[in-house]
């Protein structure tokens, strides 16, 4: 089958500074702002989007203005970081900062306490990709996401140790483009 070329945007800034994970924050007026500039002048042939209000607001308001067929999907929701969610950084630093490094340097083997598991977290994105591409094989399909699915999908993506997550930059509004292939494809293919 052939790929799908997806774009990952993460959503705008929501004016939190902490792991949001499955909270359902909405986005500051700036947060819209760096959205619709960060599609202007770009088409796509469909959206899809996580179901949370930080991503699904934009997605419905870019599909219904273009015209374009949406899918909010949940597996596209961000990371459940069990504890740590809604915890500032700053606490997190200063209350559990060797466990918070342990993290940093590699999230799949030292997940936050009571967080998802790392491979359901890998499982339900790659699925969620896998049938965006296959719902619109060789279109230009947007996946509106969060920073640690789209950390996670890029280390997919570009065969790269969970590990790497930390150093990925997934700002505000920014675009990751990729040429995906279902999971199945991509094993077919070697």
């Amino acid at each position: 089958m052939p790929a799908a070329s997806i774009e990952l945007l993460r959503h705008g800034d929501t004016g939190q500074r902490s792991y949001r994970g499955r909270l359902d924050d909405p986005l500051l007026e700036i947060g819209w702002s760096q959205l619709r500039a960060a599609v202007l002048g770009r088409d796509w042939d469909a959206v899809v989007s996580s179901p949370l209000q930080r991503c699904a607001a934009f997605a419905r308001e870019l599909a219904q203005a273009r015209g374009l067929p949406l899918r909010l999907d949940a597996r596209l929701a961000e990371y459940d970081f069990g504890d740590w969610q809604g915890v500032p950084i700053e606490t997190l630093a200063a209350e559990q900062g060797e466990a918070l490094g342990r993290f940093w340097s590699n999230p799949a083997a030292y997940p936050p306490p009571g967080a998802e598991a790392f491979d359901a977290f890998r499982a339900r994105l790659v699925a969620a990709l896998d049938d965006a591409a296959a719902a619109w094989p060789a279109r230009r399909v947007l996946v509106l996401t969060h920073g640690g699915a789209i950390r996670l999908l890029r280390c997919v993506y570009e065969d790269r140790d969970f590990a790497d997550m930390a150093g990925i930059d997934v700002a505000h509004a920014s675009l990751h483009a990729m040429s995906w292939r279902r999971d199945a494809d991509r094993v077919a293919q070697g």
